[in-house]
């Protein structure tokens, strides 16, 4: 009889941490960033990547490429504490080169990442990538949206399973300011629409589609591309049916960002979420944060809390990336 009853306490005490672990397991974290040049040191004789080989300006050699990679798989790791994310969006990556090592890492390796990429049309060969942990999401499909007006980087399409319901992904890299604000908004806006023109082609279907757009879009969450281009409102409480929204906007009125030019904090790096989010009880829309560890950023200087850049000019830095990551959290 004392058998039995103990069983009982152990059959009531295994069922009660699969409910907490069934209860863990319904939290997932989205992330996005921009590593800054991941490159191979192999020279892309299609592409313009010769800076990043042993014998390019940035003496980019198998021990700095295999630190280089190592940074950014320890930021991963770290990047929801002992439970990293279940998608991430990258960009600055080469090729599946980088993705295939970067995924091998021991750090990575026993999260079970997968990736997913295509060659586009930047000429230095940068594209956006998803890494995806396949015991969380089934891919279903996936492809590249090219550019072709302008030539920039392929947004990635990616949909899947997640949480028992469809998940479509979008990954962006806008085109950089470099040739002035005012003269490369045109181009900004050109692949802000082409994101709006995919986004209304599933809420036709649907308004209740749960859409992700992430990405690098070198324009911060106040700005023309985002608020009236791609259309993405600040405000969870619209009393309207399928729209997208942009949690990013007060962080950013904050103060905060990600990355930094002339010692002003830019908030680029955004991750954008339709409606459906909002609502929804097992993929609810939990909190947004940029992940800002001291360790990712510079130490003296005067400048604490930039992102620690992997190159210090073209001498290497031992570093991340110029860009700090961001986060969003689902669950119940």
């Amino acid at each position: 009889m004392r058998r039995i009853y103990l069983f009982g306490i152990l059959l009531l005490a295994l069922s009660s941490c699969a409910a907490q672990q069934s209860k863990q397991n319904t939290r997932y974290t989205i992330a996005f960033y921009n590593v800054e040049n991941l490159f191979d040191t192999k020279d892309d004789p299609k592409t313009f990547d010769e800076e990043f080989t042993p014998k390019g300006a940035y003496r980019y050699t198998e021990k700095v490429y295999s630190e280089k990679s190592n940074n950014i798989a320890t930021i991963i790791n770290k990047l929801n504490g002992n439970n990293p994310p279940v998608l991430i969006g990258l960009a600055e990556i080469e090729n599946k080169n980088v993705l295939k090592d970067l995924t091998n890492n021991p750090l990575l390796k026993k999260h079970g990442y997968k990736y997913i990429t295509y060659d586009g049309h930047d000429p230095r060969g940068i594209d956006n990538a998803l890494l995806y942990r396949s015991s969380y999401f089934k891919v279903l499909s996936s492809r590249a949206i090219a550019i072709k007006k302008i030539g920039t980087r392929d947004i990635l399409y990616v949909t899947g399973i997640l949480g028992g319901d469809t998940v479509h992904v979008l990954v962006n890299h806008w085109p950089s300011r470099r040739e002035g604000i005012k003269q490369s908004d045109p181009k900004r806006a050109t692949v802000a629409n082409a994101n709006k023109r995919m986004v209304d082609s599933l809420f036709k279907i649907n308004a209740d589609t749960k859409i992700i757009i992430m990405g690098d879009m070198n324009d911060n969450p106040t700005d023309e591309s985002i608020t009236q281009v791609l259309k993405a409102s600040p405000n969870s409480d619209l009393k309207k049916h399928g729209y997208l929204y942009n949690p990013w906007v007060s962080i950013y009125k904050s103060g905060k960002g990600t990355s930094v030019y002339h010692k002003q904090w830019d908030h680029f790096d955004q991750i954008i979420i339709s409606e459906a989010f909002l609502h929804d009880k097992k993929l609810h829309f939990r909190k947004a944060e940029i992940f800002d560890a001291a360790f990712i950023r510079n130490e003296g200087h005067g400048d604490d809390a930039y992102p620690k850049r992997s190159f210090r000019g073209k001498q290497w830095n031992h570093g991340y990336s110029d860009h700090l990551p961001v986060m969003i959290h689902l669950g119940n």
